[in-house]
């Protein structure tokens, strides 16, 4: 796999183990306190059934754009990311040409919709089948294709209207059902985005449906990824030992199964692959720790 050694994840710090707290409210951001380096605006808009709502955060930048455009990053869980966002990660973008930062989030106080993002992120074994997130929650699920949609033919326009953006150099990023999707996008639409970083995915939906989408991808795809995970989290991996049918479905796909996509994906000729395991950080804490190796990435000199 090619490497990038300017993303250093070693100064990152310690994140204690835990699970994200899908009650916490976002709270202040840069975008209420100020930054020096990026201001902010947000737009809103409804999904095409009605049932959605989203609240889009745009940061930015204050110095101006290239004659090319800016790079743009999109971000999912953008309510989460917004309150993730540091001024001392800003600075150092603005030092190596800044990217536009399109937050896409729900209109919730909430760092996270979980109903919403669970259909938004996850991907259907056919798109536009109806599907439910497990046996025990219910949720609906597998709206991948209609939310991918949603972002080129609504949200990159409308961007794109409003600020200079280059793009052939566009990036999505996403954490956990998010990295599902970040992954799910490349196969099934390589086009969409240059680069793409997927932190956690959730390789397990539907007891491993994105191994087998994996094979879908053009052999001579042109693109960069980075899959990023913590060595923190821990499974049993006996199918015994798990009750659940989200259980059964973890067990269904090997612990290693994100390190082994990237192999092979490295082994195409116009792919740049990376791989990268961040110590002791558990499956929520790599939702902020991911966030500066993208922003890196999506800013890397000569990759056009």
């Amino acid at each position: 796999m090619k490497h990038w050694g300017w993303i250093a994840l070693g100064c990152l710090p310690l994140i204690t183990l835990a699970r994200p707290d899908l009650s916490q409210k976002v709270g202040p951001t840069l975008a209420d306190t100020g930054s020096a380096y990026y201001r902010f605006e947000r737009f809103e808009l409804d999904s095409t059934d009605g049932r959605r709502h989203y609240r889009i955060h745009l940061a930015v930048p204050k110095r101006a754009a290239p004659a090319e455009g800016y790079p743009a990053l999109y971000l999912l869980d953008g309510n989460a990311v917004n309150a993730e966002l540091r001024e001392d990660w800003l600075a150092e973008m603005d030092e190596r040409g800044p990217p536009l930062l399109v937050m896409i989030g729900y209109a919730t106080e909430l760092r996270f919709d979980v109903d919403a993002r669970v259909y938004d992120y996850t991907p259907a074994p056919q798109p536009g089948q109806p599907l439910l997130e497990d046996e025990e929650r219910r949720r609906p699920a597998g709206g991948a294709a209609q939310f991918l949609d949603l972002i080129e033919q609504r949200i990159k326009p409308h961007v794109a209207l409003h600020h200079p953006v280059d793009p052939q150099r566009q990036g999505l990023w996403g954490h956990s059902y998010g990295g599902a999707f970040v992954l799910n996008a490349l196969f099934t639409r390589p086009q969409a985005f240059q680069t793409y970083v997927a932190a956690e995915p959730s390789l397990w939906w539907q007891s491993g449906l994105l191994l087998r989408t994996e094979k879908e991808l053009p052999v001579d795809t042109a693109a960069r990824l980075l899959i990023l995970r913590g060595t923190g989290e821990t499974r049993p991996r006996a199918a015994d030992d798990m009750p659940s049918a989200r259980a059964r479905a973890m067990a269904a796909v090997p612990a290693d199964a994100a390190r082994r996509m990237a192999e092979r994906l490295s082994t195409y000729p116009r792919m740049q692959v990376d791989y990268r395991e961040l110590a002791g950080l558990g499956h929520g804490p790599m939702l902020s720790a991911s966030l500066l190796p993208a922003l890196r990435l999506i800013t890397q000199e000569n990759h056009r």
